[in-house]
């Protein structure tokens, strides 16, 4: 009797087990989601200045490959790579003799044809000669003195003169070397202006069109470690760069005295004084950026989130400033965005 008393204890006991395992499932059942805890932030809309930064290489204004008319070998280059120099200052010479043989060569054939046409205009005179075989001797001087005188001309161009002050910024042949007509000898960069010195930048096609000649920009240099120069845009390329694929924008750099070298690399700030009133969010708040290009998290009701496509102006240390207006949207998710989705439950949390 005993026995049968334990065994109706045990089974009653059992069961309340069973029953508050089975409440404790229905309060707390498997599978529940997990919820999100994040931060959001209002959205605002800021008027900023426009400045378009873009980064080049120093030259001049003038750039220029000099060569020789004719070919040839060279005798002599007076110069070296970054040498300066001024307008007429002799800078290479081929050698002379094969141009001297030439120029002595058509003088002799002058003062052949010279001696044939006196000869026939006395035998003219004579009625030796007729009329046709006068004015045959007359050609044949006329071509010979013409001959003469591009002979001399190309004697002229076996020199090389510097055109206007400047600089060599690269030696591209060597003495010795013998250089076909018109073939590079020296590259070199003009001086002549004052302030000749330029940055020449490479800058997208809505930044191209956005640029205007006369604007004001801020140049830094690697070589100038903790200097600003000033500087004006003052030409802008009407084509696209072939091998960059973007705009070229030169600036006129004031540079007070210094002479960096050509191909020094530097950075620009270009005001275009246009006011935009732009769309601005928390840098924290993107989310799979590729260029210009990203998404954000807003709220939908309480506790669920919907991911936005956004389209990126620019980006400074802080902020992302967005090319388009967020239509409807009048808050965003700030925190946690890298672990959302449109699935995701979340607590906003102050």
């Amino acid at each position: 009797m005993k026995k049968i008393k334990l065994f109706s204890l045990v089974a009653a006991t059992l069961i309340v087990v069973a029953s508050c395992k089975e409440k404790s499932k229905e309060k707390d059942p498997i599978g529940a989601p997990d919820i999100i805890s994040v931060k959001v932030s209002k959205v605002s809309v800021l008027g900023v200045p426009d400045r378009i930064t873009a980064t080049g290489l120093v030259s001049t204004e003038d750039e220029a490959k000099y060569a020789f008319k004719i070919g040839g070998v060279i005798s002599r280059i007076l110069v070296q790579e970054g040498q300066f120099f001024k307008q007429g200052q002799l800078l290479a010479t081929l050698n002379s003799t094969e141009i001297s043989a030439g120029l002595a060569q058509s003088s002799l054939g002058v003062e052949k044809a010279q001696r044939d046409y006196n000869r026939a205009l006395n035998l003219y005179k004579d009625s030796v000669y007729t009329l046709e075989q006068l004015q045959n001797t007359k050609t044949a001087l006329d071509v010979a003195k013409k001959s003469r005188e591009a002979t001399a001309f190309n004697e002229r161009y076996s020199k090389i003169y510097a055109a206007s002050d400047g600089f060599v910024s690269k030696k591209i042949a060597n003495e010795g070397e013998v250089i076909a007509e018109g073939m590079p000898v020296l590259l070199i960069n003009s001086t002549e202006q004052h302030n000749s010195y330029s940055l020449k930048v490479g800058v997208t096609d809505r930044e191209w069109a956005i640029i205007k000649p006369a604007q004001t920009a801020k140049v830094t240099l690697d070589g100038y470690a903790g200097q600003t120069f000033n500087a004006t845009v003052f030409r802008k390329s009407q084509a696209a760069d072939r091998e960059l694929g973007s705009f070229q924008i030169e600036l006129k750099l004031q540079l007070n005295g210094a002479k960096p070298a050509v191909g020094m690399f530097g950075k620009a700030e270009i005001a275009t004084h246009q006011d935009e009133s732009v769309m601005v969010i928390p840098y924290a708040s993107l989310v799979e950026a590729d260029g210009n290009k990203g998404f954000v998290f807003t709220t939908v009701g309480l506790n669920r989130v919907k991911r936005v496509p956004v389209s990126i102006l620019k980006f400074d240390n802080e902020n992302v400033y967005l090319k388009d207006k967020l239509e409807g949207i009048d808050q965003i998710v700030v925190s946690n965005s890298a672990y959302l989705n449109e699935q995701s439950f979340i607590k906003i949390i102050k």
